[in-house]
């Protein structure tokens, strides 16, 4: 197996791993009632989500790296780009489930009624951390990874033109997430997020699937790995 197949799988792997937070929003759900922290409910579910949420912002990082020394060869800025994007998203995802697994620590210790207010706190700013992290940077991510994908043809440009055509529709719902125009949990946000959520899982896919297509990028990393293959024998 070459290089490139090896980088399309991981990719396309890590695209694919992502979508396992999807029962996150049902696993939160006891973590934002009122009275969780002196509830008798378990905290199963919201430890469970946020192990899921840890899996994610590895995943994301994973995708950028594997990437990166193809993309490079057709924008290094943008790719660059790219990597510290993803990595600022798995960065907020980790202060995400952080602030929700304090949430779980507090009532583990027994922090009564008292902590009430702390324990809201805590989910707002998971809440917050969700709009930064998972809706606004994946926007940013779709224009700098689409318009690499889009102008290498290393996919079919229908995928990367989802993401282009998704990202400023994800944007104006954020805005209006952020200007309190409609709940984060919305159908607006939620149909405003949809063309992302096929641009991703449709590119993993497609990675694992069928893999990066030809193209005078991917030959030049072949010549590559074949000189490299030659200088260590």
């Amino acid at each position: 197996m070459d290089s490139l197949r090896k980088t399309s799988l991981v990719a396309g792997g890590s695209y694919v791993l992502t979508f396992v937070s999807i029962p996150t929003l049902r696993l939160y759900a006891p973590a934002r009632e009122a009275d969780y922290l002196v509830g008798s409910g378990s905290e199963t579910p919201v430890a469970l989500g946020g192990l899921l949420e840890t899996i994610v912002a590895l995943a994301c990082i994973g995708t950028a790296v594997a990437l990166f020394p193809v993309l490079k060869r057709y924008g290094e800025a943008r790719a660059l780009g790219f990597v510290a994007a993803r990595v600022l998203e798995a960065a907020g995802i980790f202060v995400g489930v952080a602030s929700l697994l304090t949430v779980v620590a507090l009532r583990r210790a027994g922090a009564g009624a008292d902590a009430l207010v702390t324990g809201q706190a805590l989910v707002a700013l998971y809440d917050s951390m969700f709009l930064l992290s998972q809706s606004l940077i994946p926007a940013v991510n779709a224009l700098l990874l689409g318009s690499l994908l889009y102008q290498s043809r290393l996919v079919p440009r229908i995928l990367p033109l989802l993401g282009l055509a998704g990202a400023p529709l994800l944007v104006a719902a954020d805005l209006g997430v952020l200007f309190d125009l409609w709940d984060r949990l919305s159908p607006v946000t939620a149909v405003a997020a949809l063309p992302i959520a096929v641009w991703e899982f449709s590119l993993g896919v497609y990675l694992l699937v069928k893999g990066l297509r030809p193209a005078p990028v991917t030959a030049g990393v072949a010549a590559d790995d074949r000189a490299a293959q030659d200088t260590a024998v």
